[in-house]
């Protein structure tokens, strides 16, 4: 999908029949260019089953396709509009490639969280304004907590898992949010909050395959929370990309 975050308008993209990580993805600054780790198991084709793909939003057609062969590290982070990190401990093939982008060798993330999910997914939320609780602990038990901090002094709370034996519905990486306001007292437990993020000055969520935006009224209460789309009645649409 293409989220037009000024009007609330939604475009359908592409669909893809296989696994792509999100959490090792990442879209670039000026969102044209996503960046995507995907599994589909065809083992003995061109890309080994498994692949780190560049395309223009919303598509998923690879512009530049580096192949993998398997799930271990994978996917990347843009690092500007036009250059990319990617996730790379143990190695891909070069399949394709596009002069639209080009890949950034001198970028490392400041800190190592391990060649799957949270290698990329950790470093993409501390670039994107959330603060690590516990920078020593980061990656190393089942659950880590970031924070961001909204406006009328409400704190966004993510706890990040990343587990086996998830409860019933979830992978082994998910999220679970909570919203805090320490100079009112208030705390808001929001477990079924699958993502989150502030964009402006509302915060936006997913739940039950539904997106969701509130405004920041004061320091003790939210808005009226305001469906912006309802994903659960889409079904599969071969729908090609237009390049």
């Amino acid at each position: 999908m293409l989220w037009n975050r000024k009007t609330d308008a939604f475009r359908v993209g592409q669909w893809f029949h296989g696994r792509i990580y999100e959490r090792r993805s990442d879209l670039s600054p000026d969102g044209r260019h996503l960046i995507y780790f995907a599994m589909n198991g065809r083992w003995k084709s061109e890309t080994g089953g498994s692949w780190t793909a560049i395309s223009r939003a919303p598509w998923l057609k690879a512009i530049v396709l580096l192949g993998k062969g398997d799930c271990w590290y994978g996917g990347g982070l843009f690092t500007s509009d036009k250059t990319y990190w990617v996730n790379d401990g143990d190695g891909h093939r070069n399949l394709r490639d596009c002069r639209e982008v080009r890949r950034d060798t001198r970028f490392a993330p400041t800190r190592y969280y391990g060649g799957e999910c949270p290698g990329v997914y950790y470093v993409r939320l501390q670039r994107d304004g959330w603060l690590l609780r516990d920078p020593s602990n980061a990656g190393q038990g089942d659950c880590t907590v970031f924070e961001k901090n909204l406006p009328k002094g409400w704190i966004l709370r993510k706890f990040a898992h990343a587990q086996v034996g998830s409860p019933p519905g979830k992978g082994c990486s998910w999220d679970e949010h909570e919203l805090e306001n320490p100079e009112s007292k208030s705390l808001l437990k929001l477990p079924a909050w699958e993502w989150a993020e502030l964009d402006g000055k509302r915060v936006v969520w997913a739940e039950k395959g539904c997106l969701f935006a509130s405004s920041i009224r004061s320091a003790k209460h939210l808005g009226e929370p305001k469906q912006l789309h309802d994903f659960n009645g889409m079904v599969f649409e071969p729908i090609a990309a237009p390049y």
